[in-house]
């Protein structure tokens, strides 16, 4: 029997004021089965099974056909913000309705800058593209790393630096952006470096993890704790380990009746001074919440990612997981089967949608915008 890889798909084109959007079919059956004597890849080259075919992304890989209602009639993905000298937009996209704002921070610079966008600045752009604007933060933003929306403000999750504690932060998303420091320790230890955070839909608790980033990438101190995901309660200060037992436990996400979490393990990327293992976990886990503690229960992998490691995760209102991986944005289903991907053919840490069939997807010197049929979560809790 032959062995050699074929593929077959099909190209459908949807059309856009500035360009086109591709999407292609892919039928795993076609890579099931590869020629033995290689080529192979690992866990850092982009998967793009059509490679045959000269494709430029961002497009959409469609690998399951219930990816189609996702995306919708003719959806389209394109570059809204750009700026290839500065790695301005990296984690912590924040969408607040009323004004139609997404916040976030940029990456691979001392200090992560927080920045905002408006999107309703996309209707008068002669280009199509718009600017982004660094926010006036106090110094009590050390490296902002992680962050989501809670009681109208943003919350800001960050790393520490130096001696400085990693921290919970509460922001006024309007001028002048003043600032409260919620949590920054377990009773009296500090946090290795608070990585990301939701706020549960239902008791309204924020639910974080905490990595050894900081201390892999040389700005933070020897861990003095372990890498955990922890609840706390703003209102009665309770903060307490709901789970351990993670390498590098990275993005967090509720299903949409709170009954589920997962965590994104990004393990394999040990940072800079670590360098990479790719026997150590670039996986989903999913978990049960215990009713009364929320404490977290019936550990299973839910996904193992192929590209790159698994960072911000995000769901869509049907319980559709999407996940911040090293080729863009791929789209699971509540059982962990792979519907399809946004690819960037670059990485993506985290993403946001913003209202209905708008996903705001950061790739560090550019911001896309996929507009889908999807719509997210309520994540102003």
């Amino acid at each position: 029997m032959n062995t050699i890889r074929s593929f077959s798909f099909l190209v459908i084109h949807a059309v856009w004021v500035l360009g086109q959007t591709l999407i292609v079919r892919e039928d795993k059956r076609a890579f099931a089965v590869l020629d033995p004597r290689g080529p192979f890849r690992n866990g850092s080259h982009a998967f793009e099974p059509t490679a045959n075919v000269n494709l430029t992304p961002p497009y959409f890989q469609v690998f399951d056909p219930r990816f189609d209602a996702i995306l919708g009639h003719n959806p389209t993905i394109r570059v809204i913000v750009e700026n290839d000298t500065f790695a301005f937009a990296h984690e912590a996209p924040m969408w607040i309705k009323a004004t139609d704002e997404v916040f976030f921070n940029g990456g691979r610079k001392v200090g992560r800058p927080v920045s905002v966008i408006n999107l309703n600045d996309l209707k008068t752009s002669p280009t199509g593209l718009i600017d982004f604007h660094i926010l006036p933060l106090s110094d009590d933003v050390q490296i902002n790393n992680g962050g989501t929306l809670f009681r109208g403000d943003l919350l800001l999750v960050t790393t520490g630096n130096g001696s400085l504690p990693p921290s919970l932060i509460r922001v006024n998303p309007r001028p002048p952006f003043n600032d409260t420091i919620i949590l920054n320790n377990f009773y009296g230890r500090q946090f290795n470096s608070l990585n990301d955070a939701k706020v549960h839909p239902l008791s309204n608790a924020i639910f974080f993890t905490d990595v050894t980033y900081g201390y892999k990438n040389g700005f933070r101190p020897a861990p003095l704790i372990p890498n955990q995901v922890y609840r706390f309660d703003a209102d009665t200060g309770d903060v307490r380990a709901v789970a351990d037992g993670f390498v590098q436990p990275n993005g967090i996400a509720f299903s949409p009746d709170g009954k589920t979490v997962y965590i994104a393990d990004s393990g394999e990327a040990e940072g800079v001074l670590g360098g990479t293992d790719p026997t150590l976990p670039a996986t989903i886990y999913a978990f049960d919440l215990m009713p009364e503690t929320q404490a977290f229960a019936n550990r299973r992998v839910f996904a193992f990612i192929d590209t790159g490691v698994p960072d911000g995760l995000t769901l869509d209102t049907q319980g559709n997981l999407y996940v911040g991986c090293g080729d863009g944005t791929q789209v699971f289903d509540a059982k962990g089967t792979l519907l399809g991907k946004v690819f960037l053919g670059v990485g993506s840490a985290n993403m946001v949608f913003a209202g209905a069939r708008r996903l705001v997807i950061l790739a560090d010197t550019k911001i896309y915008m996929a507009e889908i049929a999807a719509e997210g979560v309520n994540l102003n809790l």
